[in-house]
């Protein structure tokens, strides 16, 4: 138990360097802007209280705004992202309810469920993060292309990180 809050600064720290080194500079004609990143927020245990998953959520957020000059949109979209959590959560629990310390992932839920979790999640993300980006409707047509080929490439690479989590800790 106290290993797997031992684990989460480290996973943290590897995640915002791959966000703010590797990731925010691939842009594919400034169209595709994946976010790794918001996988520690849904790697989060599901019962994490509400308060500490705003406050990791805000920092998290806060730290890729400092590297990426973005003052403080994705703390914005984080925190929108962590308020939105425990609801889709509800509306995806089991019959049987979650147990304590459960982590989301496809290990224990199932590939489905983890999809429409992460997919959920991350559209709700994407969509706040380039609205407050763009902030007008005009190029509504636009951003939202942007929104779904993002969430598309993110959803891509939070499926293959969760491959290779589960691969580790099956070993």
């Amino acid at each position: 138990m106290i290993k797997n809050y031992l684990v989460y600064p480290i996973q943290l720290i590897i995640l915002i360097l791959v966000q703010v080194i590797l990731l925010n500079n691939i842009q594919f004609s400034g169209f595709i802007n994946p976010f790794l990143y918001i996988i520690f927020i849904l790697w989060l245990p599901i019962s994490t209280p509400k308060w500490l998953l705003l406050s990791l959520s805000f920092f998290v957020g806060i730290c890729v705004d400092v590297f990426s000059n973005t003052l403080g949109m994705h703390a914005s979209a984080c925190l929108f992202l962590a308020f939105c959590r425990p609801y889709i959560l509800n509306i995806l629990a089991p019959r049987d309810g979650y147990e304590a310390n459960q982590q989301p992932g496809y290990q224990d839920f199932g590939f489905i469920w983890f999809i429409s979790y992460a997919a959920i999640l991350t559209l709700l993300h994407h969509t706040f993060l380039f609205f407050v980006e763009v902030f007008r409707f005009s190029d509504f047509f636009s951003t939202l292309g942007r929104i779904l080929a993002s969430t598309f490439f993110t959803l891509l690479l939070i499926g293959i990180t969760q491959l290779f989590k589960y691969n580790s800790e099956a070993r």
